[in-house]
This record gives structure tokens, sequence and C-alpha cells, in this order.
């Protein structure tokens, strides 16, 4: 008998530990086919932005497909309110800031990065004919900006430039002010060198852009949560796999004609 109740109670221990290992193999399953929700400014190209099919399409865009199929995970793009980046992100509504968004010791303390991908460039955009040849030409003038981007931060941090202008008029996204210049509503605007030269390139002869950065030269990065450091990794790795093989390179030249990926 006492034989036959240890034999049972080896059954039952090691049934146990196999419905574990099932659970943790599944759970493990269940995680890695988990969607990866992708907040971005939906009308920032050539990153990220809708078509003309309404489709959200762009170079951010085609590297987190590329990415997410490699990590076998579906991938969903959600647009937010850019000025909210950091309560989406933490409120868990996305799971990833993919966007040509930079990296700041500011945000860091709302986030994890990945490697730096690509630089990031704060220019001045002025129409053609404009008088403008560089920043210190803005003082009393009034300019554009896209609102919680780096060339807000870089106003505020340079309090004796922004001292000397006119005034400073804020914007949902970098399009909204690229328009409002063409209507003769700002005099100039800064933001991000490939929106800028995107926009440039749709409108020929209309703009002018001063090639002296505005502010440090920054880095582009993907944005995670604080304690997703597991997603970070992935991301990561996929990354530098993409990066080797040569498949970053061929989307940058599909979107830039050259490969400027770091």
């Amino acid at each position: 008998m006492k034989k036959f109740l240890a034999l049972m109670l080896t059954f039952v221990v090691a049934s146990a530990f196999v419905a574990g290992c099932g659970g943790d193999k599944a759970a493990t399953k269940k995680e890695a086919a988990k969607k990866i929700v992708v907040g971005l400014d939906d009308n920032f190209p050539p990153m990220g932005f809708k078509n003309e099919k309404n489709e959200i399409v762009g170079f951010d865009i085609d590297m987190a497909k590329e990415a997410a199929k490699r990590l076998g995970r579906p991938v969903e793009f959600k647009a937010i309110d850019w000025s909210s980046k950091e309560a989406e992100l933490k409120s868990g509504r996305i799971d990833v800031i993919w966007n040509g968004l930079n990296i700041t010791d500011e945000r860091k303390k709302n986030m994890l990065f990945s490697n730096p991908y690509m630089e990031a460039k704060q220019l001045i955009f002025v129409p053609a004919g404009s008088p403008v040849k560089g920043q210190a030409d803005l003082a009393g003038k009034v300019i554009g900006i896209q609102s919680a981007s780096t060339a807000e931060q870089n106003l505020e941090n340079d309090k004796a430039f922004a001292g000397t202008l006119k005034d400073v008029k804020k914007y949902p996204d970098c399009i909204a002010a690229m328009m409002d210049m063409e209507a003769g509503r700002v005099d100039a605007i800064i933001t991000d060198e490939i929106v800028g030269r995107y926009y440039m390139e749709k409108k020929p002869g209309k703009f002018i852009a001063l090639e002296k950065p505005v502010g440090p030269v920054g880095n582009f990065g993907i944005g995670f949560r604080l304690d997703d450091k597991a997603l970070q990794g992935d991301v990561q790795k996929v990354l530098d796999e993409m990066k080797k093989d040569g498949t970053s390179a061929k989307i940058s030249k599909q979107w830039f004609g050259a490969d400027i990926v770091k």
C-alpha cells in the first residue's frame, strides 16, 4: 500500500510538472504572437503618413513591418496625439513609439530607447526669396513649430534666441506648419530635416532649407515603456539583423535615395 501511495504521489507531481511546463510554453507562445501596437504621428512624411488611399506608409512603417515579421508578431499602427505620446505609451494603449522620435535625456526619464538608427537635424525652412539667411535673421519674425517636438524643446532651452522672435505658432504636425508658411502666415518654420525636405520636393521652387542646424544634432530611436526591456531587446536584435543583411539599407534607398541608416 505504501509503495502504491508513493507511486501515485510521484505520478501526481509529475503530471503537475508537465502541465506547468505546458502552461509556460503556451504562455510563451501567446506572448510571442501578441500584437505590437505602434504609436505615431500619421502626418510625418516620409517616416509615417497617410497616402492617397488613406493607408499609413513610410520609412518607419516599412521598418516596423519587417521587424514584426521577423519576430513572428502582428503589428498595428495607431495614430496618436504627438503631444501625449508619453502618456499613450505609459498607459499601454501603444507598445512603442516608432516615428522619427528624437532620443533626449528628458525622454529617457519616461521611456526606454533602441540604439540610434538615424541622425536628426532641425533646420530652418523659409519661402523662396525670403531675406532670412540664418538663425539671426529670424529676429522679429513669426515662426512655426510642431507642438511637443524637438524644435519646441530647443526653443525652451535657448531663451536668448526665443526672446528675439516676434511670435511662435504651434501646430499639431509639421505639414500644417509648412502649409501655413506657404499661405504667408509665418515667416519660417523649424522642423526635422527629413520632413521639411520631403515637403520641399512636393512643392518644387516654393521653399528653401537653410543648411546650418538649429540646436544640437540628435538621433532618432524607437521608444518603449520603461518596464518593457523584453520587447526592446527583441526589436533591437532584429534591427541589428536587418542592418547586417542589407534590408534596412534597401528600405532607406526606397525612401531617401541613399542608405542613411546608422
